[in-house]
């Protein structure tokens, strides 16, 4: 192994841009003649807009306009479009309500964008949109997941009869009904997969550029991706060319999904710079976020699991109710289906399978993706039932799942809900868990926190995800409205430096490391000599940016088959030029030897005839040595993993303490180890951050009862332990790095385990189920509830 390739813990080389100070964001960026904008946004959840008096805002000190939705629709621009067509079970399309950027005649949730001021400065704008007055009519409002599909629920949109964008189905349902059956036992739950704001560190921003006489426009922003971004935006709202469209998306300061899609924001600036002929500059405040960044979960769920007498999983029967706010998102449609439903079978043999999604609106801010999109729902529900069929039929949690596993000789394996895992050994992973939790001496630990008070629980959850979302012909068939292959661009300078240029984009993740990386070990360049260019549409052919764990194995990918093209022409030249057959030449350690002699041309030295082509094969190469490649993956990637958790709660309190976590996964090959851990760990703070802090509440008016740091509770070091974490590897089959992806498996494996282990510790007051987040006085109720029972 290189010092410096795959599998080498490397300093990221990013980092001291950022330690420095020298990062640039979206909000850094001001460009000349920039004005600024403030969004006016509605303070109701539901009302018609009967009129907007803009007069007095327009003579404001320093206002250049205010821009309504009468000015968009005379211009004539198109709504926000969705990515994703889904069909409910009947054959029928969903229903795909327009998505305005600024409202016409109604808003439809707190936060809906209503007016556009732009001024001179940004505090000026502001000030002027206090001035605007609308006059709103309130209309009934529904804010509940539930409570959307009962009838006499109030609608969000007269077409969507029940609020029901569609009903989906998967799997077989008359199998899964004789699984039932025959079932020796059944076993239920509901739950509630609470919704969570994925507060970035960085708020979005945006910059619209207009040049007249080019006619060309230039969006900054805080994109996961920009070429999708440059896509929607182009040719569905501003029906522009791509090639008049330029978008940057420079560094972004954290997204966890919530930078994937495109948002009205974006559309509004880059219109309005064309109409007052100057950069328009938004950047939101933090309030602004919590109302208008998707949000993430929200599901209301029945799970019903059928077993033998052996406690052998027979059928699994799901029911659920998805929220997707007011408008679709981006990839709204698809989390709750194509990236939930299929990973209902977890890593489990479970033979029969069958479930339906209700996907409804509501008067609440837009649900998308939020990091793990629809696996850590999936996740969730399977491993909470399982645990409860456990508990009910005296079974060990370990050896419930244990006997459950798929086994590694049954690999490929066709689950029951579309998908083929390639590869897999879930059992190794569950071993290097059990061992590094320490899981044989829980009791002992047990014993001791009950001497001294506290209840002590232990949490299992063995899980597996599905990253690199494939391939597109599948995806389009689908549903997806785009391609799902990546793009890598390797270009040799004259004196053996490299600059690669991805579709992906890097907003944390530590690409700039890890794809130099890769290249360290392809063509043995120092990674000083490396740079990796991305988020520019200008600069790179291409791109299908970052999410979904999918920058590894679907972009690295892309950069190893354009380093193959690299490394196949190069050694042509350099059977040239040490005057051999190209079949004799091998490549090793940066080095063009010939076979069995010591004849050898450097790296460099090649790159060098490559462009100085004095001593060169003219007829048959042209000079130059730079390389492009796509790659469309021909399936998911699937890591898995265990995590344990213990966890000790104070019966006088119901505060919940999380004592240990402990993580083994398999991401296939590992790049960095460092990064990895890094991913992980931020991870796990997101996923235990669900389990017992964060929860995203409407109130019945609609209004978001939770949209400070005042009242929705993040994570904090001081909630946390130290992280003991392992790795089992079995490499993907079918990609070149043998990588699976690491960046979500945190917020999926560990949501779970936390539950379950508090579950484990109030299981002597005969606790059963307790929805997230588990909150101090969630605990004490339930505990105060079990002691009046008796």
């Amino acid at each position: 192994m290189s010092a410096q390739g795959i599998g080498a813990a490397v300093a990221r080389k990013e980092d001291p841009r950022f330690l420095v100070g020298r990062g640039t964001y979206t909000d850094d960026i001001n460009r000349p003649g920039q004005s600024h904008a403030f969004i006016l946004r509605s303070p109701y959840a539901h009302a018609a807009v009967s009129a907007i008096d803009a007069s007095a805002a327009r003579a404001a000190p320093g206002v250049i306009a205010v821009l309504t939705g009468q000015d968009v629709a005379a211009d004539k621009v198109g709504g926000i479009p969705c990515g994703w067509l889904v069909h409910s079970k009947d054959g029928t399309p969903m229903v795909e309500p327009p998505h305005p950027m600024l409202a016409v005649e109604r808003v439809r949730h707190v936060g809906d964008p209503v007016a556009l001021v732009i001024a001179e400065t940004k505090a000026q704008a502001k000030a002027a949109a206090q001035l605007v007055e609308v006059t709103y009519d309130e209309l009934p409002v529904i804010a509940s997941t539930a409570g959307a599909v009962k009838d006499g629920a109030p609608l969000v949109w007269d077409q969507a009869k029940n609020n029901v964008c569609f009903h989906w189905a998967l799997g077989d349902q008359a199998a899964t009904d004789a699984a039932f059956a025959k079932a020796a036992h059944k076993v239920a739950i509901d739950l509630v997969n609470n919704r969570l704001i994925p507060n970035a560190m960085e708020p979005r921003a945006a910059i619209g550029e207009h040049d007249p006489i080019s006619g060309d426009f230039t969006l900054y922003t805080t994109s996961q991706n920009p070429h999708l971004t440059r896509l929607l935006l182009g040719a569905f709202v501003l029906g522009i060319p791509e090639h008049k469209l330029r978008v940057v998306a420079p560094d972004v300061g954290g997204g966890f999904g919530s930078k994937i899609f495109h948002y009205a924001e974006e559309a509004l600036v880059t219109w309005a710079a064309r109409k007052v002929g100057r950069p328009v500059k938004w950047t939101a405040e933090r309030s602004e976020s919590f109302m208008s960044d998707a949000q993430g979960r929200d599901h209301v769920t029945h799970a019903e699991l059928a077993l033998d007498a052996e406690g052998h999983f027979l059928g699994l029967r799901i029911d659920t109710i998805a929220n997707l706010g007011a408008y679709l998102s981006t990839f709204s449609t698809c989390v709750p289906t194509y990236l939930h439903g299929t990973l209902w079978a977890g890593c489990y043999k479970t033979p029969a399978i069958y479930g339906e999604v209700r996907a409804v609106f509501t008067n609440t801010v837009p649900v998308d993706a939020y990091r793990g999109a629809g696996r850590p729902e999936a996740t969730y529900l399977l491993e909470r039932l399982i645990d409860k069929a456990a508990r009910e039929l005296g079974m060990d949690q370990v050896e419930i799942r244990r006997k459950n596993f798929i086994p590694p000789d049954a690999f490929p394996y066709q689950t029951p809900v579309a998908l083929m895992y390639d590869i897999g050994d879930y059992g190794a992973t569950l071993d290097v868990a059990l061992e590094k939790s320490g899981w044989a001496d829980a009791p002992k630990r047990k014993a001791e926190a009950a001497a001294r008070g506290k209840l002590r629980g232990i949490g299992i959850s063995t899980y597996l995800e599905a990253c690199g979302i494939a391939p597109s012909a599948v995806v389009g068939s689908l549903g997806a409205r785009a391609g799902l292959f990546e793009y890598g661009q390797v270009r040799v300078h004259p004196t053996g430096s490299i600059t690669v240029y991805t579709g992906s984009h890097s907003h944390g993740q530590g690409h700039e490391t890890a794809f130099a990386q890769i290249v360290n070990s392809y063509l043995g360049v120092p990674i000083d000599q490396i740079e990796v260019v991305h988020g520019d549409t200008s600069k790179i052919g291409f791109g299908m940016g970052t999410y979904g764990s999918r920058s590894a194995a679907v972009g690295g990918t892309a950069i190893v088959k354009a380093l193959d093209k690299v490394i196949a022409k190069a050694k042509r030249i350099a059977a040239h030029l040490l005057e051999a057959s190209t079949a004799d030449i091998v490549f090793e350690n940066g080095q063009f030897k010939v076979a069995g002699t010591d004849k050898q041309k450097s790296f460099g030295e090649v790159a060098l005839a490559a462009y100085v082509p004095h001593n060169y094969p003219h007829e048959e190469l042209e000079p130059g040595l730079d390389e492009s490649a796509f790659y469309d993956p021909k399936n998911f990637t699937y890591p898995a993993g265990c995590h344990i958790v213990e966890v000790e709660v104070d019966p006088e309190t119901g505060v919940v303490t999380v004592e240990s976590v402990t993580a083994a996964d398999d991401v296939g090959i590992v790049i960095n180890p460092m990064l990895v851990d890094g991913q992980l760990h931020g991870g796990l703070a997101q996923g235990i951050g669900q389990a017992l802090l964060e929860n995203a509440v409407y109130d019945e008016y609609g209004q978001l009862v939770t949209g400070s740091y005042m009242n929705y509770c993040m994570p904090r070091a001081s909630d946390l332990p130290s992280f003991n974490v392992g790795f089992h590897v079995t490499p993907c089959t079918h990609n070149p790095l043998g990588v699976k992806g690491c960046g979500e498996m945190g917020t999926i494996g560990v949501t779970p385990a936390v539950v379950n282990a508090v579950i484990d510790a109030l299981a002597p007051y005969g606790v059963k189920h307790l929805d997230m987040p588990l909150t101090p006085e969630k605990v004490w109720r339930a505990i105060q509830s079990a002691k009046a029972q008796g």
